[in-house]
């Protein structure tokens, strides 16, 4: 690569390192907290790119999007601008997993996105590959493009995604690029190796598009959106949108034939790929070996936008050859005579490990440079974008020298993102489920403003009116609660028809509306021709409600669990303890503590490696130090 000399191109208080889902949430939340923002990407047409499914939300993802939200991000408005399908997930199951998922149009998000940060006076957005991070006295201070540009911040956040050395596998073909046809960034990891960072190779892939007027839908399940539409953003009451549909179809016999008659030209199987895939997002490849008992798997047929015949194959993601994946293909319910417009290909990059970053996600070793994204081990546009915003908030409170913003395990799925992160680290890209959320009862999507709201508006990111929104529906749903614990029913005939009719046992003594509710076969609005002075209460009040009421004793026991879980957080771990100097700690939990330098004891006992027993040595060894503190204080 031609060196040209530096130049001073400019000085920002917060440089963002790439534009896609991290990037863009990375750039907006500083920007919107005042401070000048420098927003660096390698293609101005790159900005908020879905190289993958062009869908935003699903199990779990959904969640985070809801608190991207209520922090005051932009992915869930976004998301409402553009979507053309949206569905409630899990919606027989009970609330806590419930998990919206929109299918958007993938140009005009991309495009709403970039508007967006055009129109933000505090972003200065501009087409630049960034090829070294200048860190002097263990500090970052600038950023110098491929043509020399040298732009100072006082802090910088990473936002690579999977540009870094990327290169695509597609059968025995295989180059340097970046997703979806575009330039990878060739120079950045060398520069930071020297420099003392280590980088693993992490990868994922991508399905097919193909060609709308070659598929058979006459062959297919249909898919329809949900007739009501639920918005991502709260600041959205009711959204009304023509949707269209995706379909449900299926491979064959012969299409796992194909898949393992070729697994030798899958570079995976092959052994050309040495990096690790995402286990929950696995290669077709996978699954036919995985699951060899199974004679289909459920493909869906989703459009890629409203302007383009592309249609997106769900579930068919493959390294194996472009001839290979016709063939295959074309074994498919449906798909018989199929054509291809972009071949499927699996990707391989460079990622840091997770663990070398505190919770606020600056690197521990170098001071104001932040990591957030796929580059940080992760999989997903909304994990990306959940880091983006935390990463954001986190420079701005860094560079006014006020505390960070750690959202913990038992507050939001994006503290159990960050934490899981740098404290369990990942052997894969990592990609969030409502499973691995410990408190899901009290982490709802449904509440994440009433959990995050104030958050954001207290550090200066949500603003004013979605700050009186939740209020407002703090207040409702409040005074509804003590309303319906006031008032009793007493058992009349006409009660007690309406409850038979409900399939609900007649009451023999006055009962209050609160009790009635508990009832496992009433909700909220099934009562409704009983309580005569109900008010007028929006849906999402409502929901509230009856979710706080019907679940009360499990919440009531979470939240206890919640409060032990905080105890240990607490207690805070200075980072110049010598954890091999503590007598009683097993070696293994020695070197991981070094190594790891948790913030806190409940941190600690997260780690791998660390057992139950070590913690107790560890809150001994606390207990100690207390005490010879508060000698030598009285000694003083």
């Amino acid at each position: 690569m031609g060196h040209s000399a530096t130049y001073h191109a400019g000085n920002y208080d917060v440089i963002v390192v790439g534009a896609g889902h991290a990037g863009c949430e990375a750039a907006l939340a500083p920007a919107r907290m005042g401070l000048k923002t420098l927003m660096l990407t390698m293609s101005l047409d790159s900005v908020a790119l879905m190289p993958c499914n062009p869908a935003i939300g699903g199990t779990g993802k959904g969640h985070l999007v809801r608190e991207i939200d209520a922090l005051g991000g932009e992915m869930g408005k976004n998301t409402d601008k553009s979507f053309i399908q949206s569905r409630m997930l899990n919606t027989s199951k009970g609330p806590a997993v419930h998990s919206l998922r929109a299918q958007a149009d993938k140009k005009d998000y991309s495009s709403e996105m970039k508007s967006v940060l055009e129109n933000e006076k505090n972003v200065t957005l501009k087409q630049g590959e960034v090829v070294d991070i200048i860190i002097e006295n263990g500090k970052a201070i600038a950023v110098v493009t491929r043509t020399g540009a040298r732009f100072n911040g006082e802090a910088i956040i990473v936002c690579t995604g999977t540009y870094l050395k990327g290169k695509i596998y597609i059968g025995e073909v295989n180059y340097f690029g970046g997703p979806n046809g575009l330039e990878p960034s060739m120079y950045l990891t060398e520069h930071l190796e020297e420099q003392g960072f280590e980088f693993r190779r992490f990868k994922t892939g991508t399905p097919a598009r193909i060609h709308e007027d070659s598929v058979n839908y006459s062959k297919m399940e249909i898919q329809p959106g949900d007739d009501e539409i639920v918005p991502f953003s709260f600041l959205n009451d009711r959204l009304e949108k023509k949707q269209v549909p995706c379909y449900l179809t299926y491979t064959t016999l012969e299409t796992h034939k194909i898949i393992m008659d070729n697994l030798d030209r899958s570079p995976l199987y092959a052994g050309q790929m040495e990096s690790t895939g995402p286990r929950y997002c696995p290669s077709i490849e996978d699954k036919v070996v995985r699951f060899s008992d199974k004679n289909k798997h459920q493909i869906f047929i989703e459009p890629e936008g409203l302007g383009t015949k592309e249609m997106y194959v769900q579930g068919m993601s493959t390294s194996l050859p472009a001839e290979i994946q016709l063939k295959m293909y074309r074994t498919m319910i449906g798909l018989e005579n199929v054509e291809i417009m972009r071949e499927a290909y699996a990707i391989e990059y460079d990622c840091i490990d997770p663990t070398r970053l505190k919770r606020s996600l600056e690197y521990k070793d170098v001071e104001n440079l932040f990591f957030a994204g796929q580059v940080n081990g992760s999989s997903g546009y909304e994990e990306a974008a959940a880091q983006g915003i935390v990463a954001g908030i986190n420079a701005v409170l860094k560079i006014k020298g006020e505390n960070s913003l750690i959202l913990d395990r038992s507050q939001a799925y994006i503290g159990v993102l960050i934490d899981d992160l740098v404290t369990k680290g990942t052997n894969e890209p990592y990609r969030m489920m409502t499973s691995r959320a410990e408190y899901r009862l009290t982490l709802r999507q449904d509440n994440a403003d009433l959990r995050l709201t104030e958050i954001g508006y207290k550090v200066g990111l949500a603003s004013e009116e979605r700050y009186q929104k939740m209020l407002s529906k703090k207040a409702a749903i409040e005074s509804e609660l003590t309303r319906l614990s006031d008032i009793k029913i007493t058992p009349t005939e006409k009660a007690n028809n309406i409850l038979h009719r409900l399939g609900s046992s007649p009451m023999k003594k006055p009962v209050t509306l609160y009790d009635l509710i508990k009832r496992p076969e009433l909700s909220y609005d099934d009562i409704a021709e009983i309580d005569n002075n109900r008010p007028e209460l929006n849906k999402e009040v409502r929901i509230q409600v009856n979710t706080q009421i019907k679940y009360e004793g499990y919440i009531k026991k979470q939240m206890k669990q919640i409060d032990q879980f905080k105890k240990l957080e607490g207690k805070k771990l200075s980072k110049d303890i010598d954890y091999s100097k503590i007598k009683g700690l097993r070696l293994e939990a020695r070197q991981k503590l070094n190594k790891l330098k948790p913030e806190s004891v409940g941190q600690a006992s997260r780690i791998s490696g660390v057992s139950p027993s070590d913690i107790n040595v560890l809150l001994v060894y606390l207990e100690q130090q207390r005490r010879i503190a508060d000698r030598s204080e009285n000694i003083d």
